[in-house]
């Protein structure tokens, strides 16, 4: 296991691991099957993460964050090339959460969520900027937000 490994709670264990490998290119290390044969959990790796998948269990409070309506969190992905990754997320069935666009800070970004309600952040690194100037923007764009 990696430092901090994600377990993140699905609708369908296998259908949602093999959504993870064929579009974000995680592989798949180990599979835990239930006597019947269905995934109990599968883990995955994606670059040097534990990714674990298991599906939701509302009776025990377990649940999908498309189950509850949403999530407070992201989870980042660094790639090679954020528009490519992010059209094959959304053709794989992801719904587009925020479009790609050149951020302030620097990087390439969209984010989407997943057929689970995950939401994931798609990150290409375009350049170094320092925190003064990122403060500056963020600053410029909160007091257009305010005029509005």
């Amino acid at each position: 296991m990696t430092t901090i490994a994600i377990h993140l709670v699905v609708t369908d264990t296998d259908t949602d691991a093999a959504w993870y490998i064929q579009v974000l290119g995680a592989h798949e290390v180990r599979r835990l099957a239930l006597p019947d044969g269905r995934a109990l959990i599968v883990e995955l790796r994606l670059g040097d993460t534990t990714l674990a998948v298991a599906e939701e269990m509302p009776e025990a409070g377990i649940r999908t964050p498309k189950s509850l309506g949403g999530t407070p969190a992201a989870l980042h992905l660094t790639v090679p090339d954020v528009d490519v990754a992010f059209q094959r997320a959304v053709e794989a069935g992801a719904t587009a959460f925020e479009p790609v666009h050149d951020a302030i800070w620097g990087d390439r970004t969209g984010q989407f969520l997943d057929p689970s309600g995950h939401r994931w952040a798609l990150d290409t690194h375009l350049r170094d900027v320092p925190d003064d100037e990122i403060a500056r923007e963020l600053a410029r764009v909160i007091a257009g937000s305010a005029a509005s």
